[in-house]
């Protein structure tokens, strides 16, 4: 039975896709594991609406609700806005981890849609520059570096606690670079370390 659910503290995280934007090589489900903490993430389908909200027991139990897994939560936007409209009709508060490609992928600013039931979004900036990115990231989709730069500079125009994260111990990527274009964009910065995941 694949975990659509799991909990790291007093967090609830939601893995509701194994599809990313993405192909970091510092990802585990790309280094041969699917494994976070004692949680096994690999899915072997996409979890329906029905699926999602059977594995949230109680949203105002716990600190919040995380939209992350091995996958890109945005990537299946209508199924992550009408779960977290549960959620927080139901007391809950709402984070969405996201690598901030969502408005280049749907091809239009999607942060209105969240904005009324999205308290938080963590932003993966994961490099200073457009070349580190693209070394640790590997991106599908052009542009996705400034997309993503993008994304970061608009998204407390909507959402009212926005971070942007980045991880020390990646060959080449700046920290206090990315502090600083972090602070510069009027968003948060938290420095993630590399291989400790929650």
């Amino acid at each position: 039975m694949q975990t659509v659910s799991y909990t790291i503290g007093n967090r609830l995280y939601l893995n509701i896709t194994d599809r990313c934007t993405l192909a970091c090589r510092f990802c585990p489900k790309h280094n041969g594991s699917h494994r976070v903490h004692d949680y096994d993430l690999a899915l072997d389908h996409r979890p329906t609406q029905a699926e999602i909200l059977a594995a949230i027991d109680d949203p105002a139990g716990y600190d919040e609700v995380v939209f992350c897994g091995f996958g890109e939560p945005t990537l299946r936007l209508k199924v992550l806005l009408d779960t977290a409209r549960h959620i927080r009709a139901n007391g809950g508060r709402v984070r969405v981890n996201t690598d901030g490609l969502a408005n280049l992928v749907h091809k239009r600013n999607v942060l209105p849609d969240m904005a009324g039931c999205v308290d938080a979004l963590s932003i993966s900036m994961n490099a200073h520059d457009e070349a580190t990115y693209r070394r640790h990231c590997v991106p599908a989709l052009p542009g996705s570096f400034a997309a993503m730069r993008a994304f970061v500079r608009l998204a407390p125009q909507h959402i009212a606690d926005v971070t942007a994260t980045a991880i020390d111990g990646l060959d080449g990527v700046d920290i206090a670079a990315c502090a600083r274009a972090a602070r510069d964009a009027g968003v948060d910065f938290r420095r993630r370390v590399l291989d400790v995941v929650g």
